[in-house]
């Protein structure tokens, strides 16, 4: 039987996108407590099922998809810009396709609004009218009010209207630094995008033997399945190892590895293939925040992914990317990197931060051990002996030199130089995967 946390998500996920909740409703209508609707709503949130807006309240809205990540709706755009929403609450969780600044003549500015479209402006009564005519959102500026013809307008419509003290130049940057952010993500491959899903997954339950393990190995010829409960939970993995010795009439509770590691779908497959390659792990189960079974993910599914990522054009330049793009290798007698210290690189001192130093180690140790082994890599150690100031615009010249590299491993010393003194040393130990 469900519990009240999973009634009450399955609760909210059935309810019609706009509609209002709050924790005193959730427990009237569910019979609990406040405390469990207030924990099972937050849940909802991080979920993307919900989102509260100050003045507001909470409202079901549109989990997105992740192809559409990179829209925002309105109920998102009131927090990022700490808005007041004056009317037309019933559209909060509709989706705005792009934002539009009206900082024109009225008859202009109207030929690039059209329906989706958030229209950012200032003191115009008579422009917010019109766009909401339009079928766009406004997102008045400045902390200036409207009319209330224009509010009536805005609930009629159901197109938000909102207020914010912050300037047009302000807001549009803020919003362009939500979108940006939401690209970077898009990239990330996550578990959800690669899982072999709960109906495609071969399973066993606590009240099978040893006898079902044989049978699914010899209808799929894997080797390795989940252990679920009754009621969908993850309770086991058993493997060829574990029913070795074991008869047919065997329990498989007997022989499964209790408590097993998981991943939930929102774990990114970078983290996943850490796991795999450290615990040895070739399955591994894929659960909800119940621990009820979703699907497993295998370690071939991963290292496909990463190749995949590896080879895929990026949208959004990460600190990372700013760092590892500006890595040159020089050409002479000895394996020689340099990379010049960018403004995004410093610290609030303007000297060359401690996460940069880890990234070039990292970086230059992965281009040297991949001039020796084909194949992918997973960092597992960094120490770094000491680091010394470099300051912004100093180009640093960076030694590598392979202590050690076997089938499985590999040592790489790394040495930072800035005009001819070392300024950092680091020890990179990495696992590779062939």
């Amino acid at each position: 039987m469900a519990t009240k946390h999973e009634q009450i998500l399955e609760y909210i996920t059935n309810l019609e996108v706009g509609e209002k909740i709050s924790v005193r409703s959730i427990a009237k209508a569910l019979t609990v407590s406040e405390g469990t609707a207030y924990r099972a709503i937050k849940e909802a949130e991080n979920q993307g099922l919900v989102s509260t807006i100050e003045r507001v309240g909470t409202i079901r809205i549109e989990k997105k998809k992740k192809e559409n990540i990179e829209k925002l709706t309105y109920a998102e755009v009131v927090n990022i810009v700490d808005g007041q929403v004056l009317g037309g609450r019933e559209g909060l969780y509709k989706t705005l396709n792009r934002f539009v600044i009206g900082a024109m003549k009225l008859d202009a500015m109207m030929r690039y609004v059209e329906a989706g479209n958030l229209l950012i402006v200032g003191n115009r009564v008579q422009v917010h009218k019109v766009g909401l005519e339009a079928g766009a959102a406004v997102l008045i500026t400045g902390g200036f009010n409207t009319s209330d013809e224009v509010i009536a307008l805005a609930d009629e419509l159901q197109l938000p209207i909102i207020s914010t003290s912050y300037d047009t130049f302000t807001v549009a940057a803020m919003i362009n630094r939500a979108i940006y952010d939401q690209l970077i993500k898009k990239e990330i491959v996550l578990v959800d995008d690669i899982l072999i899903p709960l109906q495609d997954t071969f399973y066993m339950t606590t009240q099978n033997t040893v006898e079902k393990w044989h049978d699914l190995n010899d209808r799929t010829g894997h080797s390795r399945y989940p252990v679920i409960d009754a009621n969908m939970k993850i309770q086991g993995m058993v493997a060829a190892k574990d029913v070795l010795s074991a008869t047919k009439q065997t329990p498989i509770e007997k022989v499964m590895t209790k408590n097993p590691i998981t991943v939930n779908e929102r774990t990114s497959v970078a983290a996943v293939a850490h796991v795999m390659v450290w615990e040895g792990i070739e399955l591994l189960p894929v659960i909800d925040n119940q621990r009820k079974l979703l699907g497993v993910i295998s370690r071939q599914d991963v290292l496909k992914a990463l190749q995949m990522v590896q080879r895929q054009p990026h949208i959004g330049e990460t600190i990372e990317d700013i760092v590892t793009s500006r890595v040159q290798e020089v050409t002479g007698d000895e394996l020689t990197y340099e990379c010049e210290v960018t403004p995004q690189m410093t610290n609030q001192l303007g000297t060359i931060s401690y996460g940069v130093i880890t990234t070039l180690v990292t970086e230059v140790g992965s281009r040297v051990m991949r001039k020796y082994k084909k194949g992918d890599l997973v960092v597992e150690n960094i120490t770094l002996y000491f680091i010394k100031p470099v300051q912004i615009d100093s180009v640093m010249t960076i030694l590598p030199k392979v202590l050690e590299i076997g089938r499985k491993h590999g040592k790489i010393d790394v040495e930072l130089y800035h005009e001819g003194n070392i300024v950092g040393k680091a020890l990179m130990v990495a696992q590779l995967i062939e």
